[in-house]
């Protein structure tokens, strides 16, 4: 009997406590912080980048003249896909112009000599923070080349090997920097570009 009546007490007065409004404390609740996700992991798969370049020029043997190319300009696109941990493939196209100068036996002539150059490249981006990033890039090239006061039209292949930097502007855009080397001997040269990156 006494026991039941303690037991009606307990749950009075546990009722009157609800019914008034008592202090019960609430359960905490964890709230899982969310990473804050890096600019890399925000970017696209695919992404184009539109490029101005500075031809370095090259001095090589032809037949029994020398031909000497001068520093000069010319533009690009490149079109790219990341497949992840870093690396994407490339396809890179460029146009350039520079004054080439024929020396045989003492004597020299000057002309315009054109280079239209494509390559397809795998490129490695590390990324040292969220807006800054180095890359380097090896691939195989293919170039026609034409001087046509010398008379040459032709077309050599090889390959190509790069390094540059990254640096993103917004979520979208980032300014490119590159230095390029090519095997392919000629006028020419090596190249230095510069660009801005979309990412789609």
């Amino acid at each position: 009997m006494k026991k039941t009546l303690l037991a009606a007490a307990l749950s009075t007065q546990l009722a009157t406590q609800l019914f008034a409004g008592g202090d019960i404390a609430p359960a905490e609740v964890q709230v899982p912080e969310v990473p804050e996700v890096m600019e890399h992991e925000r970017e696209s798969k695919f992404y184009v980048i539109a490029k101005a370049l500075m031809v370095l020029g090259n001095e090589v043997n032809h037949g029994e003249a020398v031909l000497d190319g001068d520093r000069d300009y010319g533009y690009g696109f490149d079109i790219g896909y990341r497949i992840g941990n870093g690396f994407a493939l490339e396809y890179d196209f460029s146009y350039a112009r520079n004054t080439v100068t024929e020396t045989v036996h003492g004597h020299t002539e000057e002309a315009r000599g054109t280079y239209y150059t494509s390559s397809f490249d795998v490129v490695y981006t590390y990324e040292v923070t969220d807006r800054f990033g180095v890359f380097a890039k090896a691939g195989y090239e293919y170039e026609w080349e034409e001087i046509a006061d010398y008379h040459i039209d032709t077309t050599d292949d090889g390959f190509i090997v790069g390094a540059g930097i990254e640096i993103a502007m917004n979520e979208s855009y980032k300014f490119i920097t590159e230095y390029e080397h090519s095997t392919i001997e000629g006028p020419r040269g090596d190249s230095v570009f510069a660009g801005i990156m979309y990412n789609f």
